[in-house]
């Protein structure tokens, strides 16, 4: 056994972890059947077996020379196990649950599935982009409280989202974000919850990545100590820099939470050299900074960043915020990359209680979001996934409704933590979709695309 020279693996297996003797690595139920995927040997024929969760003997749904199957004429609603078996080869058991969703799965993992336990059991994190070669690449990491957190799945499609397969996994990366520098494609991520801040990149598409660098070293945020806090957030290149938000904390440390940053880069250096890297001190949320806020105290939530460029020329990290119906606005220092992000003032954002990501539209000038859209400021919940927009950043509006989930209990449903991007007339995004049985709105058991058609017209 030699050491570790990579950081993609293809798939990852934990020593004396049992993955099975085939790897089923993508599961897309829909209301009457389970698509489930697999690593074939070439010319291998393979046997795929069922059964309704914990009824009666396994059957065989079919076999097949290739690495897909679909099991039909399944009950709407309901849970089943499958396996795949070629001789004396035999996958784990896995579990799917039918019943409809929307947009196309690109992954899904059932919330009693433990096959993922040794990072976790919930998909978080999506990430999506248009790779240059012409096909889409999604990714999304495994969670669960108590658990390391550290891997991350890769998915492509080349039928322009229709259709998805599996690529390769990266361990260890958490709340990562593969994104495009130069036509070349990276990744950047931290090792698990509050660790190290990691670079790498890939030459062929995503099957491959080099050995990740450390950009900043973490902790693990367990005890109260504090590390990297980030998500899957756009880059923006502005004046020369290459620009992305991060923030400094853990939420079990109580005298602050998390602190605003932001990171950039050189455009024309080197990614994957750490004194390239620039990182503004962190700054801790105050109550001086604007009155509405007194009595707040000093664990205030002010997480996941997105960096825009104002109308103003201001260049701005909009962030997440725990007070009722605002997002938090920061303004970077375009002159000193080291210099503390500067309190600017409050936005009125009715979605403010879940991650989101602003861009600007390369054609009209306008600024959108995909984001998990908030009713009752009293009682927020994640089952509307909504369009809106704005042409200063201050005054937002709705466009339209994407997902609405607002006929099932809060607790259930969840569209939340969309990366988007802008392609011709279409808006394109991943979403991190809880329902059909979640564990709870928030640990989601779907990654799913979708496709807005023709946005300036809505």
């Amino acid at each position: 056994m030699k050491g570790c020279t990579t950081w993609s693996y293809h798939p990852y297996k934990p020593l004396l972890w049992n993955t099975g003797d085939i790897y089923v690595c993508r599961l897309a139920p829909g209301a009457d059947y389970i698509h489930l995927e697999w690593l074939a040997e070439p010319g291998t024929e393979y046997a795929i077996y069922y059964r309704k969760r914990d009824e009666g003997a396994f059957v065989l749904s079919g076999t097949v020379t290739g690495s897909g199957w679909d099991i039909t004429g399944l009950e709407d609603v309901t849970d089943y196990e499958l396996y795949v078996q070629t001789g004396e080869k035999k996958s784990r058991v896995r579990l799917a649950r039918t019943g409809l969703v929307p947009g196309t799965v690109v992954n899904y993992l059932h919330p009693d599935d433990d096959v993922y336990s040794f990072s976790g059991r919930y998909l978080c994190s999506p990430s999506i982009l248009r790779h240059p070669e012409g096909f889409l690449l999604a990714s999304m990491d495994l969670f669960a409280g108590a658990h390391p957190q550290n891997l991350t799945l890769i998915f492509r499609s080349d039928d322009d989202g229709k259709t998805w397969h599996y690529v390769s996994e990266l361990m260890p990366c958490f709340w990562g974000k593969l994104f495009l520098h130069k036509d070349e494609l990276y990744m950047l991520s931290c090792s698990t919850e509050y660790g190290d801040l990691l670079i790498g990149k890939s030459t062929d598409g995503g099957k491959t990545f080099s050995a990740p660098v450390t950009l900043l070293r973490g902790a693990n945020g367990k005890n109260g100590s504090v590390g990297v806090h980030k998500n899957p957030e756009n880059f923006l290149i502005h004046n020369g820099r290459l620009y992305q938000s991060l923030e400094w904390g853990a939420w079990a440390n109580k005298d602050y939470c998390h602190a605003a940053m932001v990171m950039s880069c050189a455009v024309d250096d080197d990614l994957l050299d750490p004194a390239n890297w620039h990182f503004t001190e962190p700054v801790k949320f105050d109550e001086s900074f604007d009155p509405r806020l007194a009595g707040l105290g000093t664990c205030v939530m002010m997480i996941e960043g997105t960096v825009v460029l104002a109308p103003d020329g201001r260049l701005l990290n909009i962030m997440r915020f725990g007070y009722p119906g605002h997002a938090i606005a920061f303004e970077i220092n375009q002159d000193d990359p080291d210099a503390p992000l500067a309190f600017s003032h409050l936005i009125p954002f009715p979605a403010n209680k879940s991650k989101f990501m602003i861009k600007q539209d390369p054609v009209t000038g306008q600024f959108f979001s995909v984001a998990s859209y908030i009713e009752n400021p009293e009682k927020p919940d994640r089952r509307l996934m909504t369009l809106m927009r704005s042409g200063d950043l201050m005054n937002w509006e709705k466009v339209c409704d994407l997902l609405d989930g607002r006929a099932y209990d809060p607790q259930d449903v969840g569209f939340q933590y969309v990366d988007f991007f802008f392609e011709g007339n279409d808006i394109l995004y991943l979403c991190r979709t809880a329902m059909n049985k979640a564990h709870n709105y928030h640990d989601a058991n779907y990654s799913t695309f979708h496709r807005i058609e023709n946005f300036r017209s809505l």
